[in-house]
């Protein structure tokens, strides 16, 4: 049975007892929708339904954010920027509880974002967001009313995919001031262009992961959990051997901030513009293509797992073939 008290000038209470279940109890500003909550719950009630928003109550999204950075983000590969986007969102809409948490809410935190930053930034903010809440309804067992308030939104579209490429006599500025800038950044460019390898991929390389009677390389800790063994060029395998050996066991003497960082100095130095460390995974890629390979045997040295994104990055050279429709 429902009961509905007034709590103050605009506050309504509804109550909802019923035998066999929690007695639930939420205050809303207008009677009416105190009454049409108290509907929906005995409905539900009627129909074996147990719904307890008790916990949804009382947990703010900030709570829900917490919770996600303590258990679920160390199991996860990227958390840097994470941690910085769990910032952001606490402090533009973490006081709201899970029970208010609606799409009118996400939908302005949505268009004030948009403001200050990218659709695409935006976009992934939100991923978050539904992906937070979704771990707290599967896992968590915590019940929302207005259930995953992010669904019910438009996302802003995904930015265009990049497809910067080397242009011509760019690779040659670049590692003429790589080598001047010296350390190993020149090698890990040119080990980059060859292999189409992630930064965090590169990084990662130990010695014992290259087999050099036959030229290949293990790549263990990977961006889609999938290990897989690349062919390494001849240019490859000798950037690796000037390489000298660490006690540690990893091949590369540098930290991938280090490595972006670097990059990005060495780029302004010869004004090299719009050229990101990524770019060189695309570039590779493309020659891999151009060099003949088909689709499959470039997914085989790349580890993309979805064929359709793969196909991004064919933008092959017009004036490296040419020669083909002679």
């Amino acid at each position: 049975m429902a009961t509905i008290e007034k709590r103050g000038d605009a506050q309504w209470r509804a109550k909802v007892r019923k035998k066999g279940f929690p007695t639930l109890t939420k205050t809303f500003a207008k009677k009416a929708i105190a009454e049409r909550w108290a509907r929906d719950v005995e409905s539900s009630m009627d129909k074996g339904i147990t719904i307890d928003h008790r916990e949804a109550d009382q947990t703010t999204l900030t709570d829900l954010l917490d919770r996600y950075e303590r258990e679920v983000l160390p199991t996860k590969k990227s958390q840097t920027s994470v941690k910085f986007q769990i910032k952001i969102i606490k402090k533009m809409i973490g006081n709201h509880s899970l029970s208010r948490l609606n799409s009118s809410i996400i939908a302005k935190f949505r268009d004030d974002r948009s403001k200050d930053v990218t659709g695409e930034t935006t976009r992934k903010d939100l991923l978050l967001i539904r992906r937070v809440i979704h771990a707290a309804i599967v896992d968590w067992g915590i019940q929302l009313p207005n259930g995953n308030p992010v669904i019910s939104i438009r996302l802003p579209r995904p930015s265009k995919a990049r497809d910067r490429r080397l242009e011509t006599g760019e690779e040659k500025k670049l590692l003429k001031a790589a080598k001047e800038y010296g350390g190993n950044i020149y090698n890990v460019i040119v080990f980059a262009i060859e292999t189409a390898m992630r930064r965090g991929e590169i990084m990662n390389m130990k010695w014992c992961d290259i087999n050099f009677d036959k030229n290949t390389l293990y790549i263990d800790e990977t961006k889609t959990d999938s290990p897989r063994t690349i062919p390494l060029s001849k240019v490859a395998m000798e950037v690796l051997r000037k390489e000298v050996r660490n006690i540690d066991g990893f091949i590369w003497n540098i930290q991938p901030d280090s490595i972006t960082k670097a990059f990005k100095l060495i780029c302004n130095k010869v004004e090299i513009e719009n050229l990101r460390f990524h770019d060189l995974r695309h570039e590779a890629t493309s020659r891999f293509f151009e060099k003949g390979f088909n689709i499959m045997e470039v997914s085989s040295i790349t580890g993309h797992k979805d064929l359709k994104m793969l196909k991004r990055y064919t933008h092959l050279k017009a004036e490296d073939l040419v020669h083909r429709l002679q």
